[in-house]
């Protein structure tokens, strides 16, 4: 199965502040939509909120993640555990399964994903979610730094990442996925 991430990281791996993206640059947008075509998206409850309109995103399978046995959305479907979530999605999808956050998410799924795609963000907003330090995790590596942009002052590039540890592999460890 192809499992990779998409993030959007200012320069101190900030991903968002008080539940929506801390700086929103437009070619990152369509960014996403050209990276994760439409393939499978595994998101937090939280983040399928912020998403316009707080629906499913269209031409994708939508599947979310939620401790809330109850939750539902049309146009999803809802996982319980990160265990669920790799059920959902074990038989893979030909265009690609993509994990998109929010926080803790990322964190459930980081060892799984072969791939991430990060646009990193040259500037400082406030933030109080993160996303792992890569370059701090020997078992990821920057393939490809991409070319500096810029939108109204602010840099930023289409990074991609490869994870050369053993992401077929279950981590060991609790399982769940935190906060999602």
């Amino acid at each position: 199965m192809r499992m990779e991430l998409v993030v959007a990281a200012d320069e101190n791996w900030g991903i968002g502040f008080h539940g929506t993206q801390n700086l929103v640059i437009p070619e990152d947008r369509r960014h996403f939509r050209a990276v994760t075509g439409h393939g499978t998206v595994i998101v937090g409850r939280r983040t399928l909120l912020d998403f316009p309109g707080g629906r499913p995103l269209p031409k994708r399978r939508n599947i979310v993640l939620s401790r809330d046995p109850d939750f539902a959305v049309e146009g999803a479907e809802t996982a319980h555990s990160v265990e669920e979530a790799l059920a959902l999605v074990a038989d893979g999808d030909p265009e690609g399964v993509f994990i998109c956050g929010g926080e803790s998410v990322y964190r459930a799924f980081l060892p799984y994903c072969r791939r991430a795609y990060v646009t990193r963000i040259f500037a400082s907003p406030e933030a109080d979610a993160f996303f792992p330090k890569l370059e701090e995790l020997p078992q990821w590596r920057l393939v490809d730094p991409g070319e500096d942009r810029e939108h109204q002052g602010v840099r930023y590039c289409f990074q991609i990442w490869e994870n050369n540890g053993h992401w077929l592999e279950r981590p060991q460890g609790p399982s769940g996925a935190g906060g999602f």
